[in-house]
């Protein structure tokens, strides 16, 4: 065959590349099929490189001559033919190579050197579901660890790096070598028009390794639909697991993975860089962003709340390392789909809160707890809104409107009334906070008419609110929103129920240890009824005997209100009982059978009632007093 002109002047150059070309063609020879040109020597390698540029150089030049003399070089057409012929070959050749590079280098995370135990909490300052997941898959384990001492480096180093928005960690996910390689490779065929491949043999490969890393990560295929079919419990522990392994995925496998694009393919062009990325990288991130957005658009209820804040919380804190790493406008789609996200996690969060409010409002239950003790929608409302304020700083900006409230003109007496001008100053997030304890009292209220005896009425109340001032006083955060004024408030409140039980029990008992109603009048005797008296002491002893029956059976679960209350019974009763028992002591034992009627001394009382609110059944019978 004639070569062109400017061929002829190298045509020795041509041949021999030729030659180097066709001798590793993989579709004529056995030995090319069972070997890989950059697995033997640098040298061979070398030469290889050369005899495709070769090859690219001889192509351009036939392409020029065919053009110069199209019409009077009938050898022309000929001789391109043969020159495209052998870059095909070459270009199959290279495809493979830089396939087997891949591959051989591509090698999943190592999970365990990934996860240091003093930086593995999430960022919430609540740590009430922060202790580490070990069900982390140990798939992949044959694949060599290529992160270890870098992740432990930078994972240990600062403990605080989870908040920290410059806190990518790139790594080198191959060896300088096999990127020289890969980076030789790309070039020559994108050059020679096998862009497309390129890309597709780099994101096919890259991809697997991405997907075993997902696997050791924990990160499951899930579509929407599947996550949205879990039960919430199996979830939870999927978030945690997510929320770590999303830190991993984008400071570290997505960024070492674009860092990994621009070695190869610099050289290039950036925007082929961007390409190979995306090939790499998009159906990943898909996946693994499917899973937060399954979570913010699926049925709202009360429990989710928390882990709804957490993953806020998390993606929030990676928006800045998303945006720095999908920074193209090739990945606009993933930055969209976070920012997205984190809109609807937002809005969850407060139709949450919105919707507990109501329902514990509406909570419906009518059975009285036994022994007036806490009900356990108080316990249940006061630990989450502790934990609500756990989540202050997120909540704080999240809650910018007020609650719903009813008032006092409104006239619904299905809604309790709250006036803001009183809680002026107070943020929204307090306002609602304040506003569940408005509408916990309000059913507590209610609730309270359910109980026959209106004493224990008045008891349910004092240890129902007592326990809501109790768990606002035990929480810094809690009660800074909730403020002093309002504190004050709550504790006036169980302090007028504690009254209000004492009226109600204790009123009767002690009127009958009055003076009226005993005195005979114009009398020469003592002047006093001893019938009377004796009714009276009868009267005394049987009210006395069916309250502390009755009431070491309520239970007041708080020890110190406990003894409040119990010094309190006893400041009014016991004087009274022993003036009573001075004055008329001896008009009863002069009587015929005194025992019947004066059954109990003083200590006996007292002894009593340190059998009140124990929540159990006493004897039926007080301690008759020592004769």
């Amino acid at each position: 065959m004639e070569l062109p002109e400017n061929l002829n002047k190298d045509s020795n150059g041509y041949e021999s590349a030729e030659k180097i070309i066709l001798r590793w063609d993989s579709t004529a020879s056995e030995d090319a099929r069972e070997r890989m040109i950059f697995e033997t020597d640098r040298q061979e390698a070398d030469l290889y490189l050369q005899a495709v540029d070769e090859i690219q150089r001889s192509l351009s030049n036939v392409s020029i001559s065919t053009s110069s003399n199209a019409g009077k070089n009938a050898n022309a057409v000929d001789d391109q033919s043969k020159v495209n012929t052998t870059i095909q070959i070459a270009m199959a050749r290279l495809e493979d190579e830089f396939r087997n590079i891949l591959i051989t280098h591509s090698s999943a995370l190592e999970t365990d050197s990934l996860f240091d135990p003093s930086s593995s909490s999430i960022s919430t300052p609540s740590h009430h579901e922060l202790e580490e997941d070990d069900t982390l898959s140990n798939d992949d384990s044959s694949h060599h660890d290529l992160l270890q001492l870098q992740l432990q480096h930078c994972e240990s180093s600062d403990s605080s790096t989870y908040r920290s928005t410059s806190s990518i960690r790139e790594v080198d996910l191959m060896p300088s070598e096999a990127v020289c390689d890969l980076q030789a490779i790309a070039m020559r065929m994108i050059s020679s028009g096998y862009l497309r491949e390129c890309i597709q043999v780099y994101g096919s490969v890259r991809k697997s390794a991405i997907d075993s890393s997902f696997r050791k990560l924990g990160i499951e295929k899930l579509s929407i639909g599947d996550v949205q079919r879990l039960e919430w419990e199996a979830l939870e522990s999927k978030i945690r697991r997510w929320i770590r392994a999303a830190k991993v995925c984008v400071r570290i496998l997505f960024a070492s993975e674009k860092k990994l694009c621009e070695q190869i393919f610099e050289c290039v062009g950036t925007d082929i860089d961007d390409a190979c990325f995306m090939e790499t990288v998009k159906g990943p991130a898909i996946q693994l962003f499917n899973f937060a957005e399954a979570i913010s658009i699926s049925r709202r209820s009360p429990e989710k709340l928390f882990k709804i804040l957490d993953l806020h919380d998390a993606l929030m804190d990676l928006l800045p390392d998303i945006e720095a790493v999908f920074d193209s406008k090739s990945s606009d789609s993933v930055r969209v789909q976070a920012a997205e996200i984190l809109s609807r996690l937002a809005e969850a969060a407060r139709g949450i809160l919105s919707e507990f409010e109501s329902a514990v409002l509406r909570e419906p239950s009518r059975v009285p707890v036994p022994g007036g003790t806490i009900h356990p929608l108080t316990r249940y409302v006061m630990n989450y809104i502790s934990l609500i304020s756990d989540y202050k700083q997120t909540l704080i900006e999240l809650i910018i409107s007020k609650p719903s409230t009813g008032s006092r003109y409104s006239g619904d007496q299905t809604t309790p009334d709250m006036e803001f001008a009183e809680l002026e100053g107070k943020t929204p997030l307090a306002l609602h906070l304040i506003w569940i304890i408005v509408v916990l009292q309000f059913n507590l209220d209610g609730k309270s008419k359910h109980y026959r005896d209106a004493s224990l009425a008045h008891l349910f109340i004092m240890n129902n609110v007592h326990y809501i001032v109790q768990k606002v006083k035990g929480s810094p955060e809690l009660r800074e929103m909730i403020g002093d004024d309002y504190l004050r408030k709550l504790t006036g409140k169980f302090r007028q129920a504690a009254t209000s039980y004492q009226r109600a029990t204790w009123v009767s008992v002690l009127y009958c240890l009055r003076d009226e109603g005993l005195h005979v009048s114009g009398s020469f005797s003592s002047g006093v009824s001893k019938s009377a008296l004796r009714e009276r002491f009868k009267t005394f002893n049987a009210m006395f005997e069916e309250v502390h029956r009755t009431q070491a059976t309520w239970l007041i679960p708080d020890t110190q209100l406990r003894e409040e209350l119990r010094i309190s019974i006893s400041e009014k009763l016991i004087p009274a009982y022993r003036s009573f028992l001075g004055r008329f002591r001896s008009h009863i034992e002069s009587g015929r059978h005194p025992e019947n009627y004066i059954k109990y001394s003083v200590e006996d009382l007292e002894t009593a009632v340190l059998d009140f609110f124990e929540g159990y059944p006493v004897s039926q019978h007080l301690r008759k007093r020592s004769q």
